[in-house]
């Protein structure tokens, strides 16, 4: 098309042609200049036009090389990709395999295109692909939407895969986020068109029927209608197809069995679908959501299944594998190397799914166990549940909200103590009636008090008041710093961070508490808990793991916890749980009612009755956790008695005696950061003993090197005598008493404690560090008045001597009397006399005091 400069100049040309040219030349001119600009400016609006044509030109030409160039690479379309599934297989610890996941062509039963029902197509073409009889197998209009939900949205919220493009990445492509490449997507594309020209639509949904994993590995949609309706799957109903339809996407999460109410929400919406697809209508949907997946799915409690003995072990491997490689282990064609040691699995599956090795109450009580290497995080063992009946069930190992009660005290309590404030083993702590900053009540298991305690005393009896005062003395900060560092964060009210109830409890799983306790057992490494060794792909691509370990402690804090909670096996709350011969520490830990559950269960009359009950213990080489309780704790009866509490210590030394059988049974070796020291007990600072402290006071502690005790403890080393000089003198004008008395010797006992007197005369009482008293207006008559000296801790028996003051009332009834303050005098002076010659020094050993009382 010509530009509007030529257009005006044609015109022009025109008029002049037809005589019509009218007006003087310079307005020609003008017009000439005018015109002129405006080819100018048309010239570049051409040049801007050609440039994005030729860019268009050329992107579209490397684009479409680039196409052509990845998809010369894609793999080739085979019918035995598009139906096989290609296992993934789990090796142990020792290369052995021990189980595969998919790939069981054998148990699967494929459905032909013809049999497919059409409430099946309708409900997954509606939930998944509305126009897939209609595309190719790329859908530009699905892309574009995806695309715009996607922007909209501030990432993928949406995908733009048709069904035959999901069953081309099924069989050939990994689903991981990090492989959702461009060569993978345009492969994907171009194999997914391939596949619409050489397959009708419904043989392509059959493919895809036959190749999706419905949970509880299970394949395929017709095995699916077998195994969980018991029917075949051209006789599912409405509510039935919807449910298969709408698995596909999320299958554990949408497993019937173990998640009924998110699978009917999800099915529900399949439904929602269909009705806006017209497949059905509103009231044939309202009609299928009445019927409940809970109740309806067919029982496999009684299945006989051996992979259940390493189900908790396979679920850990499958999240494990996703989180750390994106790949789905559903998918197949993985080889997974994990850390499980077969022989410690099955001996911890008969030990608490048997009789024959411990004697359960009943075969409602659970429990979660997890084994750990120290040295490596490794998670070796793992049991989520007692009489599990279904593969993927509850996994409590790694998945229980419960308390872990005083487990936590050397994680949140002690062991920062120790890290932080340079405690000893041998601090002294009172044990007395106490309360929360808030005022609210604190007690003891046994609700009684037992005064000085050496936190070591404290933390092997358990005892909950002196973990607060300590807690409290470490402070909050410092107890969550030291939590996270063994892999352990605490919440309250939805917040990171601690309160003071977290002294005796606070939430953590027994996978985490093994790993944690672990860190004590090698010396303060914390090593994240971890299953998988390594994963290599069909295409060969390998990852591998190694253990990840961070310093989480000083080996010092690390050794004093290990050496207090080794006391709590040999004398304190867990001897149920001792090996002879080999060395362990460990902690016990239990929950509590309130006063009114405790009514609801049952339990008000039950000793100790608990809804929790945990143990973790560790050798050298393991670190084991163990929980036993209900799943209802609230319910009648579901409480824990005394007994049944022990059961943590019975399975842990049942497993820890039996891994424990081809180790060498070594102890810790203390390192050269620690001291072990001799002290007298429940002194404040530390002291050694003296040479006559009571045999019953002396206790050999360990204290961070630097900071042993230097002081040695003078508190029954000597005996104070009475004090001397002892006189007094009485003023009746001031009606005043005078006491004096000399100034004690402080010759063997503490140079730096100052002697303290205590004078009482008659009623009254004066304490003081001079060696003289006046005391106002005294008791009359004969009073006596007595003299004690206190140096540090030791108090001195007493000097006395007696007084007579007169009434004054009375003296004007006696004639000729004496004068008042003469005969005070007199008398005191007498008296001292008599109590200065009993002492001639103010200290003196224990065996001559018993010789001379």
């Amino acid at each position: 098309m010509p530009n509007e400069g030529n257009h005006t100049r044609s015109r022009a040309n025109n008029r002049k042609k037809n005589g019509t040219t009218k007006g003087p030349r310079k307005t020609a001119v003008k017009a000439k200049t005018k015109a002129g600009v405006k080819k100018t400016g048309v010239a570049l609006w051409k040049k801007i036009i050609f440039g994005v044509l030729a860019l268009g030109v050329i992107g579209l030409a490397s684009g479409a090389g680039l196409f052509f160039y990845y998809v010369s690479s894609a793999p080739e379309l085979t019918e035995e990709k598009l139906v096989g599934t290609v296992a993934s297989t789990i090796l142990d610890a020792d290369g052995n395999e021990i189980n595969e996941i998919g790939g069981n062509d054998q148990n699967r039963t494929l459905i032909a295109a013809e049999d497919i029902p059409q409430v099946l197509k309708d409900a997954i073409v509606s939930i998944e692909d509305q126009r897939f009889y209609d595309h190719n197998g790329v859908d530009p209009i699905r892309i574009i939407g995806a695309l715009f939900a996607n922007l909209q949205q501030g990432g993928i919220s949406q995908g733009g895969s048709t069904i035959t493009q999901q069953l081309i990445k099924l069989s050939y492509f990994s689903t991981s986020s990090e492989d959702q490449t461009l060569e993978r997507k345009a492969q994907e594309a171009w194999m997914s068109m391939q596949l619409e020209r050489e397959y009708t639509k419904d043989e392509i949904l059959a493919f895809y029927i036959n190749k999706v994993y419905m949970s509880n590995n299970v394949y395929g949609m017709g095995t699916a209608a077998e195994y969980f309706f018991g029917k075949s799957i051209t006789d599912v109903t409405l509510a039935e197809a919807a449910t298969l339809a709408g698995m596909p996407q999320a299958p554990s999460l949408y497993d019937p069995i173990n998640n009924p109410a998110d699978t009917q929400t999800r099915r529900d919406l399949v439904l929602d679908m269909m009705v806006e697809n017209e497949k059905i209508t509103a009231e044939e949907s309202a009609e299928a959501k009445t019927v409940q997946i809970e109740g309806s799915i067919v029982d496999h409690s009684a299945d006989v299944n051996t992979s259940l003995v390493i189900d908790p072990y396979i679920q850990l491997v499958i999240d494990e594998v996703a989180e750390k490689t994106g790949l789905d282990v559903y998918e197949g064609g993985l080889t997974i190397t994990t850390n499980i040691d077969m022989d410690a699995q099955q001996r911890l599956y008969d030990i608490v799914n048997t009789y024959d090795y411990i004697e359960f109450p009943d075969d409602l009580l659970q429990t979660g166990v997890s084994m750990v290497d120290v040295n490596t995080g490794a998670i070796q063992a793992v049991i989520g549940g007692r009489n599990q009946t279904v593969q993927l069930g509850l996994n409590r190992a790694s998945t229980l909200e419960r308390s872990i009660g005083s487990t936590m005290k050397p994680l949140a309590v002690y062991g920062p103590a120790i890290e932080y404030l340079d405690y000893s083993t041998g601090t002294l702590v009172v044990d007395e009636e106490y309360s929360y900053s808030d005022g609210s009540e604190i007690n003891n298991y046994d609700n009684d008090y037992k005064g000085d305690q050496t936190i070591r005393e404290a933390l092997v009896d358990s005892r909950n008041i002196p973990a607060l005062k300590t807690f409290q003395e470490v402070g909050a900060d410092n107890a969550f710093s030291f939590l996270q560092k063994l892999g352990i964060t605490i919440t309250n009210d939805g917040q990171e961070y601690l309160v003071e109830s977290n002294a005796i409890g606070g939430e953590a799983t027994p996978i985490e508490l093994s790993a944690a306790y672990a860190a004590f057992a090698n010396g303060g490494t914390y090593y994240e808990p971890y299953t998988v060794q390594s994963v290599t792909t069909a295409e060969g691509e390998e990852f591998t793991f190694e253990p990840n370990g961070t310093e989480a402690m000083k080996e010092s804090t690390a050794y004093m916890i290990t050496d207090m909670l080794k006391d709590v096996i040999t004398e304190g709350t867990a001897t149920n749980a001792q090996i002879s011969g080999l060395p362990q520490a460990g902690k016990t830990g239990t929950t509590n009612y309130t006063d009114d559950e405790l009514a609801a269960v049952g339990g008000a009359n039950v000793p100790y009755a608990a809804p929790d009950a945990w143990f973790a213990g560790y050798s050298t080489s393991y670190s084991i956790s163990v929980w036993v309780g209900y799943d209802n704790s609230k319910e009648y009866g579901n409480f824990l008695d005394y007994q049944t509490q022990s059961l943590t210590r019975d399975i842990y030394r049942e497993l820890m005696s039996y891994v424990s059988e081809d180790t060498d049974y070594s102890d810790w070796t203390m390192p050269s950061s620690v001291s072990k020291v001799s002290i007298e007990k429940y002194t404040d600072p530390i002291m050694k003993p003296g040479p006559n402290t009571p045999s019953s006071l002396i206790a050999t502690e360990l204290f961070v090197k630097g900071t042993e005790p230097t002081s040695t403890s003078k508190k029954y080393g000597v005996t104070l005598l009475a004090p001397a000089g002892l006189k007094a003198s009485y003023d009746a004008d001031k009606d005043e008493l005078t006491v004096e008395w000399d100034k004690y010797s402080a010759s063997g006992t503490d140079s730096n404690a100052q002697a303290q007197y205590t004078v009482t005369a008659g009623g009254a009482s004066e304490t003081t560090t001079d060696t003289k008293v006046v005391i106002d207006n005294p008791d009359k008559g004969t009073i006596t008045i007595s003299l004690t000296v206190k140096v540090g801790s030791s108090t001195s028996p007493s000097s006395s001597i007696q007084l007579t003051i007169a009434d004054p009332a009375q003296e004007s009834s006696e004639a000729d009397s004496a004068d008042d303050g003469d005969s005070a005098s007199d008398s005191a002076s007498s008296s001292s006399s008599a109590d200065s010659d009993q002492a001639s020094s103010a200290v003196q050993d224990d065996e001559e005091t018993a010789q001379n009382p």
